[in-house]
């Protein structure tokens, strides 16, 4: 597995999820999250299994850490789009999957190649900054500056400390945070 290649994916593949939802209407992105949870859990289910899905069982082979379950990142990632876009606003949800895919990619990236100082869960300090401030400085193309800083800073620090998978707690923290800010 690639570390670099799997935080490289899940940025592009949150981003354009955070895209799709910002693009389309609840009546379309909700059914489409939906089945892609359905699918995903079918094609998870059958590789657990040990059937080979052509380029699926590839991919999720290359890129699925050790000892996890099949594409179980992708799903957290897709569940935690659900949960936002139904119980928060629309523009809201967006912005928490943009958190979710610049936050969790950058302090991985980042902690992997250069952190040095770890704070807390295998955590880096360098990691984490570097997830702040990126994703404090892409917020500001959307929200104020203030509202920006705050939202980055919550939500990387609920995604050290929690003991769950980030993919569920970096969007519904990031919602909760600009709900209450906005």
């Amino acid at each position: 597995m690639n570390e670099s290649l799997r935080q490289v994916v899940h940025l592009v593949f949150g981003l354009g999820i955070a895209g799709f939802i910002l693009l389309f209407d609840r009546d379309v992105t909700l059914p489409a999250l939906v089945l892609a949870l359905f699918v995903g859990f079918i094609l998870s289910d059958a590789i657990s299994r040990g059937y080979t899905i052509p380029l699926i069982s590839a991919v999720i082979a290359s890129l699925e850490r050790r000892d996890a379950a099949p594409g179980r990142g992708t799903l957290f990632f897709a569940l935690g789009a659900l949960f936002c876009l139904v119980f928060f606003p629309r523009e809201v949800a967006f912005i928490g999957l943009v958190v979710l895919s610049l936050l969790d990619s950058i302090t991985t990236l980042v902690g992997v190649r250069f952190g040095r100082n770890r704070i807390y869960n295998h955590k880096s300090f360098e990691g984490t900054f570097a997830g702040v401030v990126v994703t404090a400085a892409a917020l500001c193309l959307l929200v104020p500056p203030a509202t920006a800083l705050v939202t980055a800073a919550v939500t990387a620090l609920a995604e050290l400390v929690s003991p769950v998978d980030d993919n569920l707690i970096i969007p519904v923290a990031a919602c909760l945070v600009l709900t209450v800010l906005l």
